[in-house]
């Protein structure tokens, strides 16, 4: 193969993996600088530990942190490796976001629902209400919580959903981004307490899958940050069961939800994604998400991040797609005309 080839693919563009590499390491010098701020302001708060509230201002922080470091290393990236406007990275306010964003939260409440009802009703979960006297605390956790749960999944998805994957899908390498940002999502969650072994990496690398065939039916990031967002929210704050193995993000929920077992059905102490009833929810709503069409690209969304655009031309300059019914899965994103690495 010629050097050439080595690095640059038929449009005069860097290729997808040494793209996604330079973003790598751009995310990386990006946290290191951040992390150096976080931790000055993690010092200065242990000297006013009784500041109420302190814990979650900083937790707060560094999830808009995130964001903020995958938006601009994505940004950037797309900028000046491939020529593309802010909007390619998934975020602006573009026609149909508040409906993709409302249908995914209805698809992320309804998915826990599933999951909740296969556990419950095999006498895994009880569930009692927290009680009137409460009313005023359970708003508060409603509220809250869900103001924390979409700065959290926006960050996530900012950093799984963002550019790697993007930039893949623009070189046809579909199926490689959705792996090679799947399992790192997966791995991360590795961290949290009460780790269930084998279910908890198997069902956190399907809802990235699952996430990512969101990005790929609208092309934008609204569709699944509403099912992430409304996951975890109706899951924690709604019905009283651990996140990811953490409970001190909702002291006051709807629900309580007490678990009765067997844990590889509702997950024990690490909550209902470290169980076999998360796992068939996770992939029945995966086939619903695909193929849905409760919603779809604009095709603004499929221009800029179906193809590659080539060296020296502008987005303007793109071959536009038909202005027909075009669905995301008619577009060749695999197969004998993808970049390589």
């Amino acid at each position: 193969m010629h050097v050439s080839n080595i690095f640059f693919n038929s449009t005069s563009r860097l290729r997808s993996g040494w793209r996604a590499s330079i973003y790598l390491v751009f995310l990386m010098v990006l946290s290191f600088v951040t992390g150096v701020f976080l931790e000055f302001a993690n010092s200065l708060s242990k000297l006013a530990p009784q500041m109420p509230g302190i814990g979650g201002f900083l937790e707060i922080l560094f999830r808009v942190s995130l964001f903020g470091i995958a938006v601009l290393a994505g940004w950037g990236c797309g900028r000046m490796l491939e020529g593309l406007p802010w909007r390619a990275l998934g975020w602006s306010l573009h026609k149909g976001a508040l409906r993709d964003l409302l249908v995914g939260s209805l698809v992320g409440s309804v998915s826990l629902v599933i999951a909740t009802a296969i556990a419950t009703a095999y006498g895994g979960l009880r569930f009692s209400f927290t009680g009137q006297g409460a009313i005023f605390a359970i708003g508060k956790t409603l509220v809250l919580s869900g103001l924390m749960f979409v700065i959290a999944a926006a960050a996530e998805e900012a950093l799984f959903r963002g550019y790697a994957l993007q930039t893949f899908t623009r070189a046809r390498l579909v199926w490689l981004g959705v792996l090679l940002t799947s399992v790192p999502f997966a791995l991360v969650h590795l961290e949290n307490p009460n780790v269930v072994a084998g279910f908890t990496f198997i069902n956190t690398s399907l809802a990235g899958v699952w996430l990512a065939v969101a990005y790929l039916r609208t092309r934008s990031l609204w569709f699944p940050l509403g099912i992430h967002c409304a996951w975890n929210w109706t899951m924690a704050a709604v019905l009283g069961i651990p996140v990811s193995g953490i409970t001190t993000l909702t002291p006051n929920p709807l629900l309580h939800a007490s678990d009765l077992g067997p844990a590889w059905l509702t997950g024990g102490a690490y909550g209902l994604e470290g169980g076999a009833a998360c796992t068939i929810a996770l992939i029945v709503s995966i086939l619903f998400v695909a193929r849905t069409k409760l919603v779809s690209a604009s095709i603004e969304m499929l221009n800029l991040t179906s193809h590659e655009i080539s060296k020296g031309a502008s987005v303007k300059e793109m071959p536009l797609l038909q202005d027909q019914a075009i669905d995301a899965d008619q577009l060749p994103c695999s197969g004998r005309e993808a970049d390589g690495w």
